[in-house]
């Protein structure tokens, strides 16, 4: 369940409470959050993520300091030397990576994005990004903690630390040395293949503040025989990296969700020693991880960001506070809330992806994105059709799920067009579904090879969302087809579906937070004794509900999850296809399975290898959140012994799988085997010796403290 407890309730209804409109000398409205442009062509005015243990480097190592001393003045000034943007460009956020997918021909397909601020910038001529590789550059071996010469977190420069240039490998420094005119040289063999690619203007937004101009770049890269090492740049300044597979290598890849904190968590709670943010210490676990075996996709699992907050911007405190439901649901969008939507939006996502060690991760590790509610507003398309569709609502979900669109998949649907038929779409893994009943676009689901035996769905299971559907029959069929004709050498399908579609049930909670009965939700919409936290600000339902009801289990979607299991099970039955759910939001790590239902106790189970029907479900959810209340993790740990009867007449039977045996300090688990509550991510790779996919997640071994066990 999606929800902090609780306390942290209590707080956000107090912070809530504070929240007052606010106006400057001018009598405009003081918005909550408003990112300033990055001075002096910088990435960023934050300072580098600090890492748990603290890494040595340039700076205070004794060792570097005197190798440093020992280089010609025109090397020592190199080696430490920020590259600067020629023409200067003012960014906001950036640059981002994305994959897209990989052709018959063998042609990696993907693109950057940065947002520039038009005052501070010049585009004569407009920006351009280089990107270079080595075709003959044998693949990166892995690197072990205790190899390097600076510390286990030998990470590449990153848009946060422009100085990171000074922590490459010293022998690299040296190796490459200075031209005639004081220039550094290449490093090892000349690079031999080059590309320059001129920005596209894909969206400007413009605000009081100013306007800012949204650039995509595309990159195509021909793979071949061994993996390569992308450098990048933008305008001449930073060089950056990412990697790519080789032609016939199964991908190695990070999966996450949960990228943010909910309403009245204090972020400080999961800062450990050495950081200076909540939010690192699990990413730089898996920027670790990265040092040493490269990602070559980053996959999001849904709420990469929390927008939540955006109820608390002045021009919303009318509409969040009218008590009576009918004014509410009337009020009108006025251009001011209108403009403050837009505004919330495009300065949340500019914060959001530009800060501490998420925006090292984004930079260096080609992200493919699908949304879930917090990256529009909690909760939507889980609420009744009248909330969902009345004016000011639905501008909220249909900008946000714009702006998912533009910041996490470089798509401006309006520029781009909404055709997704072969050479029509400058993404080829797009598939669209229907018009989304509230959020004005259609959903945008994607599908990419992870590698010659493996494809990942990423479904698309907000934009055409209701109280009672997830997905559109058109959407259904529009994948199924695309699944049918996968080519013959695709063993795994992995389908990332944002909400378990294996998990413990939760039914009696949602009759008894559904009912008109229930006092405690009748004393909330009263706000008396202090329980208004206990109802939403919204339509005064059971805060909980809409959690509820976004899960595949839930009563209202129960016909719909078995229809779409069984459709898939028939497709491994036919393709002799393994498939695999992929899912976030719970704030737990766990795995449910569904697998063949072979009648009473002793008798024999068939074997998974054979079994068309055994599915997990791969839950990893949060890299950043807090997981639940002890006791909802020990309510959920409960329910997660019982095997579940609703597809046994599909022959299907479904429990969860007691993986976590131990905990972190090697303690026995003696009771709850199945659900973990820590924050977590997942490594996921092609094990060549069995011909399977492994996935490794990686649980916080204590709270901030920035490693993890697996």
């Amino acid at each position: 369940m999606d929800n902090p407890g609780w306390h942290a309730q209590r707080r956000a209804d107090k912070d809530s409470a504070r929240s007052r409109r606010r106006r400057a000398s001018n009598g405009q409205y003081v918005p909550e959050e408003v990112v300033e442009p990055l001075p002096n062509g910088q990435f960023t005015t934050q300072s580098p993520p600090e890492y748990a243990p603290r890494p040595s480097n340039i700076s205070n190592s004794a060792t570097h300091r005197t190798r440093l001393a020992r280089m010609s003045p025109v090397e020592r000034a190199s080696a430490q030397r920020t590259p600067q943007m020629r023409p200067l460009l003012q960014l906001m956020v950036g640059p981002l990576l994305r994959y897209d997918t990989i052709d018959m021909n063998g042609v990696w397909h993907g693109a950057a994005l940065i947002v520039t601020a038009d005052a501070g910038s010049f585009y004569d001529p407009v920006p351009v990004l280089t990107y270079q590789w080595d075709p003959e550059e044998p693949g990166r071996p892995p690197i072990s903690p205790t190899s390097s010469t600076l510390s286990s977190y030998d990470l590449s420069p990153h848009p946060a630390d422009p100085h990171a240039t000074a922590l490459l490998p010293w022998d690299s420094v040296e190796k490459a040395g200075t031209d005639d005119k004081g220039r550094s040289k290449a490093r090892g063999a000349t690079i031999d293949q080059t590309q320059r690619v001129v920005g596209q203007e894909i969206y400007v937004y413009s605000g009081r503040e100013g306007t800012f101009t949204f650039w995509r770049f595309p990159i195509r890269i021909q793979l071949g025989a061994n993996e390569l090492c992308i450098k990048y740049s933008i305008n001449g300044g930073i060089q950056l990296s990412f990697y790519v597979p080789s032609f016939r290598q199964n991908m190695r890849w990070a999966t996450h969700s949960c990228n943010g904190f909910s309403a009245g968590v204090n972020p400080d709670d999961f800062r450990g020693p050495g950081f200076k943010s909540g939010y690192d210490p699990m990413w730089v676990d898996l920027l670790q991880r990265h040092s040493q075996e490269p990602f070559h996709v980053l996959v999001g699992g849904g709420d990469q960001l929390y927008c939540d907050s955006i109820i608390r911007e002045p021009e919303m405190q009318d509409w969040v506070h009218a008590q009576n439901l009918t004014t509410k649901l009337s009020s009108p969008l006025t251009p001011d809330i209108a403009e403050c939507i837009d505004r919330f939006y495009f300065h949340h996502y500019c914060a959001s992806f530009r800060h501490g060690a998420f925006a090292r991760a984004n930079s260096s590790i080609p992200m493919l994105n699908m949304c879930d509610d917090h990256d529009l507003i909690d909760g939507f398309g889980s609420y009744p059709d009248n909330l969902q569709s009345s004016p000011i609502f639905q501008a909220v979900g249909a900008r946000g799920y714009f702006f998912f669109l533009l910041f996490q998949c470089f798509i401006n649907p309006y520029l781009d067009g909404l055709d997704d038929s072969p050479g029509r779409h400058p993404f080829k893994s797009l598939i669209l579904g229907s018009q989304g009943p509230f959020v004005g676009l259609p959903s945008h689901s994607f599908f990419a090879p992870l590698g010659p035996n493996v494809q990942i769905l990423m479904l698309d299971c907000r934009a055409e969302r209701k109280r009672d559907r997830i997905c559109s029959g058109a959407q259904y069929r529009k994948v199924y087809d695309h699944i049918k004709r996968l080519p013959s050498s695709v063993e795994h399908l992995i389908v990332q579906v944002g909400v378990p579609i294996a998990y413990p049930r939760l039914v009696f909670l949602e009759t008894a937070l559904d009912s008109k009965l229930n006092p405690l939700i009748a004393l909330g919409r009263n706000r008396t004794f202090g329980l208004g936290g206990l109802v939403n600000k919204f339509n005064a339902e059971a805060e909980l509900l809409d959690d509820l009801n976004d899960h595949w289990t839930a009563k209202a979607h129960k016909k719909e999850r078995n229809f779409f299991i069984q459709e898939l099970q028939g497709i491994a039955k036919m393709r002799r296809l393994r498939i695999t759910f992929l899912s976030g939001d719970v704030h737990c790590a766990a795995v449910g399975v569904l697998k063949t239902y072979v009648g009473g106790k002793g008798n024999v189970e068939v074997p998974p290898s054979v079994d068309f029907r055994y599915m997990i479900n791969v839950v990893t959810s949060a890299i950043v959140n807090t997981p639940p209340p002890i006791a909802v993790i020990t309510m959920v740990s409960t329910l997660a012994t019982k095997v579940h009867k609703t597809l046994h007449y599909a022959q299907t039977d479904e429990t969860m799988m007691p993986i976590f045996t131990h905990e972190p300090d090697g303690t026995v688990r003696a009771k709850n085997k199945y659900i973990m509550g820590r924050r977590n991510w997942c490594a996921v790779w092609w094990d060549s010796r069995t011909g399977e996919i492994t996935f490794d997640l990686r649980v916080e071994k204590e709270k901030g403290v920035g490693t993890s066990f697996g």
